[in-house]
């Protein structure tokens, strides 16, 4: 038979109440003696005890869950800062559930309103363009929510993003004073912000060398089937500018599949690179490529830290009412630098 409250109240001479805030975390809060809290935790891990989590939050008006949305689980860094945030809530005493929109604008939805039916305490998302709406609704309703990665200039909600702009421009000026005179520019989901700000950086530090920005060396990569597409731009780039000197990926998963297309056109590739975010497999692929490494530890840190300030605003409401101000945080990358000289 399952352990239940009643049986533990019973075998102990407490009240159901008393075990019931001791096993939710509260003893301290509702002045229970530590001696007794760790009677009854002691007896229900004897009898590995499991708490009915749906029958706590309704007590509680919590269920120390946090959700997060990701574009997708499989690319490493979206799972890097998956394992951080999951660390940083596990240490604040949240579990976490992670689902993946794949950047479809009506699975994103779903699962906002799947992690709502399931009373998560807050969302932390990486949104589509498209969500705009659906973020909008949360804040109405003043649900916690922060937003990273990405996010809506316009709407009042919290978010943790890099310096994308300054990165891009740092790296590109780096191509520029190693010799560079023709840098391919290659980026997708142009409609994103990030990604605007990502091209004003390298576009701004070509015009400040001096140097045209030659649409022939832009290309813009359909992200719905970058895979292939990449080749598309890349012949295009070859074909216009067959003597293109480097190349910047705004992301390192076009850098990736680049790579691959060099090696499947013997391309050598002793032009000069540079992407943003750094992943293990160019320390073989590219050692020598420049990158703004993306501060993943603490993305998931702020992230988390920003959600459970919004919880703890939203429990003060109760008990008397300010305006939450939302956190904007923008965070610095790391440049990494080589160079041919």
């Amino acid at each position: 038979m399952r352990p239940s409250l009643k049986h533990i109240a019973k075998h102990l001479g407490l009240s159901k109440t008393t075990v019931s805030w001791v096993l939710s975390g509260q003893a301290k809060q509702k002045n229970i003696s530590e001696a007794t809290a760790a009677r009854v935790l002691a007896y229900a891990a004897s009898l590995h005890y499991q708490p009915n989590m749906l029958a706590q939050s309704l007590n509680t008006g919590e269920t120390k869950i946090i959700g997060l949305i990701l574009p997708s689980i499989s690319d490493t860094f979206y799972s890097e800062v998956a394992r951080e945030i999951e660390s940083r809530a596990r240490d604040e005493g949240y579990s976490l559930m992670i689902s993946s929109s794949e950047s479809d604008i009506n699975r994103e939805d779903e699962i906002i309103r799947l992690f709502k039916a399931k009373r998560v305490d807050g969302i932390i998302l990486v949104p589509t363009k498209q969500s705009e709406v659906e973020v909008q609704r949360l804040i109405e309703e003043g649900y916690p929510l922060t937003t990273i990665d990405r996010y809506f200039p316009e709407l009042n909600a919290s978010y943790i993003i890099i310096n994308n702009r300054d990165s891009c421009y740092m790296l590109a000026k780096h191509l520029v004073n190693s010799g560079c005179k023709k840098i391919a520019l290659l980026t997708t989901n142009s409609y994103l912000t990030i990604m605007s700000q990502r091209r004003e950086g390298v576009e701004d530090a070509l015009r400040e060398s001096g140097l045209q920005v030659d649409p022939r060396l832009y290309g813009e990569v359909d992200f719905a089937g970058y895979e292939k597409d990449v080749r598309r731009v890349l012949n295009n780039i070859f074909a216009e500018v067959p003597d293109v000197d480097g190349f910047f990926f705004t992301t390192h998963i076009l850098a990736l599949e680049a790579f691959e297309y060099f090696y499947e056109k013997g391309i050598k590739t002793d032009f000069e690179m540079a992407c943003i975010h750094d992943v293990p497999i160019f320390k073989v692929l590219a050692p020598q490529i420049n990158v703004a490494r993306m501060p993943v530890g603490e993305i998931g840190k702020a992230a988390v830290n920003s959600l459970i300030e919004q919880m703890q605003h939203a429990k003060a409401k109760s008990r008397t009412w300010y305006p939450y101000e939302p956190k904007r945080v923008i965070l610095p990358c790391s440049l990494q630098l080589h160079s041919r000289f």
